[in-house]
């Protein structure tokens, strides 16, 4: 089997996936999928800090546990169905790297409900988390990447060949069609970067 390895970069309640492999010593995208880590039937859950800080510490607490467990357990159906696709095409995942925000500190979850700035961030790293998680139960190595360090990670780790893998990149989206933005290509560099 062909080794291969995936970026993702997440949003509320959703994220991009790409997974690359190695095509003559180039990296090739081989997925480019939008995967789901909330439920939309269930209220709140897109922004679930949001959504607990209407409600008292403990069940702010208990609700935000569902909603990670919903969360972890969907990324996994996610990652499981896209690991499975591939391996049908001959590639095995071994690796996935997690685009990442500042990455500072949370506080105890009163103190991030009390700051509305605190919020985005904790459901940032939220969401992150669910696919760390997912990632770790099925047994696929996780690296996390600051995204505004990304270019000097790849520099760092791939050399004088990072500009190139970029450039590839960056032209992947003429084969593989719309979309291919800006998040796309961050999340193949990085899943490129780790798979060299």
């Amino acid at each position: 089997m062909n080794l291969a390895a995936m970026g993702v970069r997440m949003h509320s309640g959703w994220g991009v996936l790409v997974a690359v492999a190695t095509e003559s010593g180039r990296p090739m995208v081989i997925a480019r999928e939008r995967i789901e880590v909330v439920d939309e039937k269930s209220g709140g859950k897109r922004q679930p800090y949001h959504f607990a800080r209407t409600m008292s510490l403990g069940a702010a607490e208990k609700y935000l546990g569902k909603c990670a467990e919903d969360s972890r357990r969907l990324a996994e159906v996610a990652i499981r169905g896209i690991n499975a696709s591939l391996r049908e095409r001959g590639f095995r995942v071994a690796r996935c790297v997690v685009l990442t925000g500042a990455g500072r500190e949370l506080p105890e979850l009163s103190k991030i409900l009390a700051a509305h700035p605190l919020v985005h961030t904790a459901e940032g790293e939220f969401f992150r988390e669910a696919i760390c998680a997912a990632c770790r139960n099925m047994k696929i190595a996780v690296l996390r990447v600051r995204e505004r360090e990304l270019e000097l990670k790849a520099r760092e780790m791939l050399g004088k060949a990072a500009a190139s893998a970029k450039k590839q990149i960056a032209n992947a989206g003429k084969t593989i069609g719309s979309p291919w933005r800006q998040e796309h290509k961050n999340a193949a560099l990085a899943a490129w970067m780790i798979l060299n």
